[in-house]
């Protein structure tokens, strides 16, 4: 063969390999902070008002039992990314999930080796190497190292190829000028801590991504397809929005839900962390309807924010060729039990998260589905939706078989952690919460025990809120004693029984 022979045979062969990739769909992933299920009005029946949200139910298939399978730290939001990003379970992470090991390839990584183009915008928790591996570029990322809790005062980075630019002598934080042009100012380390910003100092975390998003769809003209990891910060606390959006809901009209308590019943054993602090005890029912009249306020705003993308999506003319994966990363009590936070077990408080595919690149419609799933399960359904082969690194299974129809089960149970305190076991319409009163490191005193030796059960079915704790009736105690021997069996094969994971010191099954 000749030289030219064969460079013309090259030319022509990676000219149909990029025809072949521009077909591929673009995919948006949409994630968003401490956003429970019932976060989505279309999803939950809630007072909530989520019309972008509800759009993107009604134009794709939505994941009635979608998980986060839990957290060994209360910051749960490191996982639950971690877990989103590998395709791996909880036990599969490295230590608590604030790092990602060059072994488990994530699905940035695994996109741009497939050609497409990477570009996040917004949180990252994880370290600075993972983050700079997934991504070609990026815009406006918060979440790696500095935090002053206020959406209107968040300190940003730009990003840089190399992570040690991503230090926090570079961080900046948007501010209105005297003729509300938007200023970077540089971050210092002497700024004051708190929500002490509002909409005229500067522009809201939603507001920040959502239009370096739109800028983004706007301006992108590569022929490779892109994938754009978009992390939103809300309904993250503190919950702040606009005062048009928090006029949305007066406190006096929230309807309080179901599972509300003014104070949970038992230590759980993390009754002292931060999210707990964001209100007093007891819980009074005005308390509570404020925290949740400002809770749907940041989400319709959010909610608003996600409407410009969306937008700016169908007017780049790419509408029809992508695939939208919207999702939360946990729970939220915000009063349920008489919880604030999301460092538990209950499917709402904790847990329970909206997953939905949608996009004009997926032809069903408004469909749901309550087949069993995790968060991790996202990294495989979209490598089999862009026919790309999944990493031997990702333990998660697809769900397109789901959303085609093909199958109507994927799990037949599910398992979750937090911590050393709690595990939970679902299988069919039942739940079982265990707790433990269990050894722990406090700042201040050392060791100490906290927690409480509780058995719940509940019937997910007829009481999705977990109210009725059924454990003790004469009827379910042979229930209760099979679903607990599956739940250690299950410990066992996921590898959580009797092991001390990295950055931990007790494991739940040395107490339970």
């Amino acid at each position: 063969m000749t030289t030219l022979h064969h460079l013309l045979l090259v030319l022509s062969f990676v000219g149909f390999s990029n025809i072949i990739i521009a077909q591929k769909p673009n995919v948006i992933v949409i994630y968003t902070d401490d956003h429970r299920y019932t976060g989505v009005h279309a999803l939950g029946g809630q007072d909530v008002k989520t019309p972008a949200m509800d759009g993107l139910v009604e134009n794709g298939v939505s994941f009635s039992n979608a998980y986060l399978m839990g957290a060994f730290h209360g910051a749960t939001c490191a996982p639950s990314r971690a877990m989103l990003h590998t395709g791996r379970n909880l036990f599969e992470l490295q230590g608590q999930g604030f790092s990602i090991p060059e072994e488990h390839k994530t699905l940035g990584e695994t996109l741009r080796k497939e050609g497409y183009y990477s570009h996040i915008i917004g949180k990252w928790h994880q370290d600075k190497e993972s983050l700079v591996r997934s991504f070609n570029s990026g815009s406006k990322i918060m979440g790696i190292g500095l935090y002053l809790v206020d959406h209107f005062r968040m300190p940003l980075w730009e990003f840089d190829r190399d992570p040690s630019q991503l230090e926090p002598e570079n961080a900046f934080l948007l501010k209105y000028d005297k003729l509300k042009n938007i200023t970077k100012v540089p971050f210092d380390k002497a700024m004051k801590k708190g929500p002490i910003a509002n909409e005229d100092e500067g522009p809201h975390t939603s507001e920040v991504f959502a239009t370096e998003a739109a800028k983004f769809l706007k301006e992108y003209k590569k022929d490779a397809p892109f994938f754009m990891y978009l992390a939103f910060h809300a309904p993250h606390d503190p919950r702040q929005a606009p005062q048009k959006y928090r006029d949305m809901y007066p406190a006096k009209e929230i309807q309080l839900t179901p599972s509300y308590l003014p104070v949970h019943p038992f230590d759980n054993g993390d009754m002292t962390l931060r999210d707990e602090a964001l209100a007093p005890w007891p819980r009074t029912e005005m308390i509570t309807k404020q925290q949740l009249a400002d809770y749907y306020a940041i989400i319709t705003h959010l909610d608003d924010q996600i409407a410009k993308v969306i937008a700016a999506l169908k007017a780049s003319g790419k509408y029809e060729n992508t695939v939208i994966v919207f999702a939360g990363d946990s729970g939220l009590a915000v009063g349920n039990h008489g919880l604030m936070g999301k460092q538990n077990l209950y499917n709402e408080d904790g847990i329970h998260i909206p997953l939905v595919f949608s996009g004009g690149a997926i032809k069903q419609k408004g469909i749901k589905t309550d087949a069993l799933t995790y968060n991790f399960d996202i990294y495989p359904t979209i490598c089999d939706m862009l026919k790309i082969q999944t990493p031997s690194s990702v333990s998660g299974k697809s769900l397109l078989p789901i959303i085609n129809k093909t199958k109507t089960v994927n799990r037949e149970h599910q398992y979750f952690a937090y911590k050393q305190f709690q595990r939970a076991y679902r299988k069919g319409d039942y739940k079982l919460i265990e707790y433990v009163k269990a050894k722990t490191l406090d700042k201040e005193s050392g060791e100490v025990v906290r927690g409480s030796r509780v058995t719940q059960l509940y019937n997910i079915k007829t009481d999705p809120w977990e109210v009725n704790n059924l454990a003790f009736m004469e009827e379910n105690l042979s229930l209760v004693k099979t679903l607990q021997i599956e739940m250690q069996k299950e410990a066992k094969k996921l590898g959580d029984y009797m092991t001390i994971r990295e950055g931990e010191q007790y494991s739940f099954w040395d107490f339970y």
